[in-house]
């Protein structure tokens, strides 16, 4: 962004946080709105028309107390702004208050009386724009004036006023429309999640039934292979006793054979000693 441009919107916020509602403010914001810096730097036009409805709330609460008047001026300026920087919206809600602040001063001052025509161009706006609830109601103005004889020229009362009946009807049915519209989306959102919910519900249930089947054939396997597992041990420890049974005997056998030969030569040593000490024995007798 240029040097120049730059300025140039500083100068115009600072203008506005002074107060100052003037069409010098008003001739800068056009001057860097139609420069190439600005066009080219979206997030600098999203600030300001932010900046602006921020001011704007501001600065009708700061003039509730003002004359209509007054107040009139500072609407008119701050539509002129919002229009300018391409805030429809704003500039729609500023205009329809305008209105509404007229209509109710005409009672004191019919210079503030507001036309059919204005009511008429200003329900067109809204309808184009997707407002459709606000243009039945300055249909509804519209018809009014009529009704209370404030038109300017008679002779086309029932063209204009058959118009007008066709504007509220359209905006009528637009704003049926809508909400119908809003309704089915409504409908088939929240019936897009239940089904996405229901889906997920009976994927996880699938998948958590796969899993216990997979878990128990595992679990079965795993018992399977260990009373396997078990026999082959047991059939082991019963092939195993008889050697064990054979082994004992030959041991028990051996250790018999021992012992009497042991004691088969303890009784001939004693017979050998008695026969040698039996000489003795009888001379000592």
């Amino acid at each position: 962004m240029s040097i120049a441009v730059s300025q140039q919107i500083s100068l115009f916020l600072s203008q506005i946080e002074s107060r100052r509602f003037n069409e010098a403010n008003i001739r800068v914001l056009e001057s860097f709105l139609a420069s190439n810096d600005f066009k080219s730097l979206d997030g600098v036009a999203r600030a300001l028309k932010q900046f602006m409805r921020k001011e704007s709330l501001c600065i009708i609460q700061e003039i509730a107390g003002k004359s209509t008047e007054h107040k009139l001026l500072i609407v008119d300026f701050l539509v002129r702004v919002f229009a300018l920087i391409g805030d429809t919206e704003s500039c729609l809600a500023l205009r329809y208050e305008a209105l509404l602040m007229r209509e109710q001063k005409a009672t004191s001052d019919q210079g503030l009386l507001v036309s059919y025509s204005e009511w008429l161009t200003f329900a067109e706006h809204s309808l184009e724009n997707g407002f459709c609830s606000i243009a039945k109601k300055a249909c509804e103005k519209a018809l009014l004036c009529f009704e209370m004889n404030i038109v300017i020229d008679p002779g086309k009362d029932d063209f204009v006023i058959e118009k007008i009946k066709k504007l509220k009807d359209i905006a009528v049915i637009s704003a049926s429309s809508r909400s119908v519209q809003a309704q089915a989306a409504e409908y088939f959102k929240k019936k897009t999640i239940l089904q996405t919910s229901q889906e997920s519900y009976i994927s996880v249930e699938a998948k958590s039934s796969g899993s216990t089947l997979f878990r128990n054939g595992i679990k079965r396997r795993h018992r399977r292979q260990l009373d396997e597992h078990r026999h082959l041990e047991q059939n082991e420890e019963a092939s195993g006793d008889v050697p064990n049974i054979c082994a004992g005997m030959i041991l028990l056998r051996s250790i018999t054979i021992l012992e009497v030969t042991n004691l088969i030569k303890r009784s001939i040593a004693l017979s050998i000693w008695l026969v040698q000490s039996l000489p003795q024995m009888i001379t000592l007798i």
